[in-house]
């Protein structure tokens, strides 16, 4: 059986290292995709800059494009460097410590929301 739509839909595409701005204040959350299916978050931490314990209701995964960040879920902390990727259930609080200069790919569920992910930065 073939299936065929008569809809073209066309690739989104996106450089998580272009334009890539750094704050002295907080991190940087950039949205880079919103897909049908997902959504693409760019996190640029300068070094010691922290994403205090949170958590979302829907399964995430976060992958080092640069530097290395001390990755807390619990009392276990996991270090993860450039090329690493950690994923988590819904509902399990973490934090994120940049140890240098950081570039973090968080790939969200189609539900969550690119606010919820900014709102971590007021907590």
């Amino acid at each position: 059986m073939t299936f065929t739509t008569n809809e073209t839909v066309e690739p989104q595409t996106a450089s998580f290292y272009t334009d890539l701005e750094f704050s002295d204040k907080s991190v940087v959350i950039t949205p880079m995709l919103d897909s049908t299916f997902g959504k693409e978050i760019r996190i640029a931490f300068k070094e010691s800059q922290v994403m205090k314990e949170h958590k979302t209701k829907f399964p995430i995964t976060v992958m080092i494009l640069r530097g290395s960040i001390e990755f807390t879920v619990g009392e276990k902390m996991f270090m993860l460097n450039a090329g690493d990727v950690i994923a988590l259930e819904g509902n399990v609080l973490h934090e994120l410590k940049a140890t240098h200069e950081s570039v973090v790919r968080l790939s969200l569920h189609k539900s969550d929301s690119l606010e919820r992910v900014k709102g971590v930065l007021k907590l």
